[in-house]
């Protein structure tokens, strides 16, 4: 069974302004490829008729099916029912389904129908109307020489209804679409470089409709397996046992399969061993607890945060020794253990985790430049900490010390486990 091709075409100079940010696109990729069809292209294109046009010619020159959002309003600046029209080679015509339903919204809000809004029920001859049960603007599905092409509203919820509704069930069944399955898993703790290496053989082996992807973000690498096939069953299974594989080669590295954040993960670990955990914080100012925190059902494992950004409160309140501070700094292995073990024991927590070290972009000095971090883990058995060096880059030093952190845990757990 061949591939069904579509490409996704967003109209609005808002998008290239940066004013709002796509994100129809990857809603929209991710409902095409649960029914089988595979994006091509994703193109952002002006307000501009001929724009408009060329993006069209383009498009259906590699896709079967070109999806369209955008351009559907009232106002004058809204062209693309009209270009779609001359595109066709057709006029507009009165569709009544289409004024009963923007009458009927705006009678249910209390206002009255307008003549600019009343011109959106004037759709194109040719094509079948999509109906807006959420908006004042109808969509459009055409078909030409076996394309086709569907014009929605840019109002992600108005889209998403029309998609869910009646685009995506049609396309099904216009379109026989072969099985399009994903699995994924996560990684941490290893260079996508390091990963390829190792991965090499068993990728090449890998049969001709199964794809691995490497999806590297912040420390950590995705690894997602696309599969695609015709028996939903049996692709399932081809798929279940090549992470089997997979997850045999890099055992110590996979924090997870599937999409979970690796604090999620990690507190499943924690919940699961019934342990509780603290955090001192120094230059992560509590994003390391607020990452903690975002998980629902944290309070099972999560005690609470101190965060000791002036020395006084590492001394006053974590009690770290002034000594200490004095003798090896605040960015230092002797305070970031004490941070640890302290908060450990003050908040009576099974774990305790610490931060300390210079964010930047300023601050940093010869022997302790910008980007130099220390961590520290401290349980039952005994304490650890790790020296970090990242960039200048303060809110990506503040975000990869929270990550190591949980790599941190993660291992430290690990290590016990095989202990």
């Amino acid at each position: 069974m061949e591939a069904v091709y579509a490409e996704i075409i967003t109209i609005g100079d808002e998008i290239l302004y940066g004013q709002i940010v796509d994100t129809n696109s990857a809603w929209m990729g991710t409902e095409l490829t649960r029914i089988g069809v595979r994006v091509k292209q994703i193109t952002s294109i002006s307000d501009d008729a001929a724009h408009i046009v060329a993006a069209l010619d383009n498009a259906r020159s590699r896709a079967d099916i070109i999806l369209m959002t955008g351009g559907l309003g009232p106002t004058k600046d809204d062209l693309t029912k009209t270009v779609l029209t001359d595109y066709f080679h057709t006029e507009l015509k009165l569709d009544e389904q289409s004024l009963a339903d923007v009458t009927e919204l705006f009678k249910s809000r209390g206002f009255e129908l307008t003549d600019l809004n009343r011109q959106q029920a004037f759709l194109p001859a040719a094509c079948t109307p999509v109906r807006n049960v959420l908006g004042t603007a109808p969509g459009m599905w055409f078909e030409d020489e076996g394309k086709v092409f569907v014009s929605m509203p840019g109002v992600p919820f108005e889209m998403k209804r029309m998609m869910t509704d009646i685009v995506l069930p049609k396309l099904k069944t216009y379109f026989k679409t072969p099985e399009i399955r994903h699995k994924v898993v996560q990684t941490i703790g290893i260079p996508e470089s390091t990963l390829s290496e190792k991965l090499e053989a068993w990728e090449l082996s890998l049969p001709p409709h199964i794809r691995l992807a490497y999806l590297p973000h912040l420390g950590m690498v995705r690894l997602r397996l696309t599969g695609m096939g015709q028996d939903a069953q049996l692709l399932e299974l081809e798929l279940e046992r090549e992470v089997g594989v997979l997850s045999s080669l890099i055992p110590k590295h996979i924090f997870a399969h599937g999409e979970v954040p690796l604090e999620e993960a990690l507190g499943q670990l924690l919940k699961e061993r019934g342990l509780t955990i603290a955090t001192a914080e120094s230059c992560t100012g509590g994003y390391l607890a607020h990452r903690m925190t975002s998980v629902p059902g944290s309070s099972a494992y999560f005690r609470g945060s101190v965060v000791a950004y002036d020395n006084a409160v590492k001394t006053q309140v974590l009690g770290v020794k002034p000594e200490t501070l004095q003798t090896h700094g605040a960015v230092s292995e002797a305070t970031v253990l004490e941070m640890a073990q302290n908060v450990r024991r003050k908040l009576n927590t099974d774990i305790g985790v610490a931060t300390s070290g210079i964010a930047g972009p300023d601050g940093g000095t010869p022997d302790k430049p910008v980007g130099t971090i220390w961590i520290a883990y401290a349980d039952q058995h005994g304490a650890r900490a790790k020296l970090l060096q990242f960039n200048k880059n303060r809110q990506l030093n503040i975000e990869y010390t929270a990550l190591a952190v949980l790599n941190l845990i993660r291992q430290s757990l690990s290590i016990a486990v095989e202990e």
